[in-house]
């Protein structure tokens, strides 16, 4: 896969998007989140149906830099869909869903179906739908049941969560107000991590009640590959209730990526 497909995959990594403060309380029906948060997390989530969003990234690896235009649009907690380009010209589209990752890459022409284990190899982290779109979203996602996550209450309110998930630790650093702040993902054993940062919280033009993060600074590091540095810049979010479609047609002549 070239640096476009990289740059669409670590775009999925960068989100920073629609941010409605309400309490991680489990709950039933669309927009809603299904998350328990631990007695102990002060923790606030998203809750939309419909969200879309643009924004410029530029990704810095092996010392070339090499910017692109994302396009992002989710229905919560069913499908996520992105696409990457550059000078107006899409090269890259995914579409994620609960059980399926599905990729085209209209420069080379081939595409890819399949499960999550493609994604976790590409980023070298464990990766499932759920983590994605908290991630995206600067979610809080508790730690798996029967793991007892380790909370340290800091100065100006924060809170920093960690517990351990599929052999790497994941640490969450809480603002006051309930919002991610940072998370790192890391696995000491093999000298390989995932920092994201949120910064500049600014409430949406037509939703004084929802913030979101207009900038995004996510740091990856593995022994083969080095650091790799992506920065992202929302210029447009909208989140609510008005339905948004998620194409994605293969076509004819790609050829399929194993």
């Amino acid at each position: 896969m070239n640096k476009l497909t990289l740059l669409l995959a670590l775009g999925l990594l960068l989100g920073s998007c629609a941010r409605k403060a309400v309490p991680t309380t489990s709950g039933k029906g669309p927009g809603t989140s299904v998350s328990v948060a631990e007695p102990m997390v002060r923790a606030t989530n998203t809750s939309f149906t419909f969200l879309s969003a643009k924004g410029k990234a530029q990704i810095t690896m092996k010392g070339e830099k090499q910017g692109a235009n994302i396009s992002l649009r989710m229905r919560r907690d069913s499908i996520i869909w992105v696409t990457a380009g550059l000078l107006g010209v899409e090269g890259v589209r995914a579409v994620l869903t609960r059980d399926s990752v599905r990729v085209l890459n209209k420069l080379e022409k081939t595409y890819f179906t399949g499960g999550y284990d493609y994604l976790s190899k590409l980023l070298n982290v464990p990766v499932s739908f759920a983590q994605m779109q908290a991630l995206l979203l600067g979610d809080y996602l508790p730690a798996p049941t029967g793991t007892t996550p380790t909370v340290t209450n800091e100065e100006a309110g924060r809170q920093r969560v960690a517990y351990p998930l599929a052999g790497v630790l994941v640490e969450r650093i809480l603002q006051a107000t309930g919002r991610v702040q940072q998370l790192k993902v890391s696995d000491d054993a093999s000298k390989r991590n995932l920092t994201v940062d949120y910064t500049d919280f600014k409430p949406l033009e037509q939703q004084d009640d929802i913030t979101f993060a207009h900038a995004t600074f996510i740091q990856a590091q593995q022994a083969a590959a080095g650091v790799v540095t992506a920065a992202l810049n929302y210029t447009k979010v909208n989140a609510g209730r008005e339905r948004l479609a998620f194409p994605f047609t293969v076509p004819k002549g790609y050829k399929r990526q194993k």
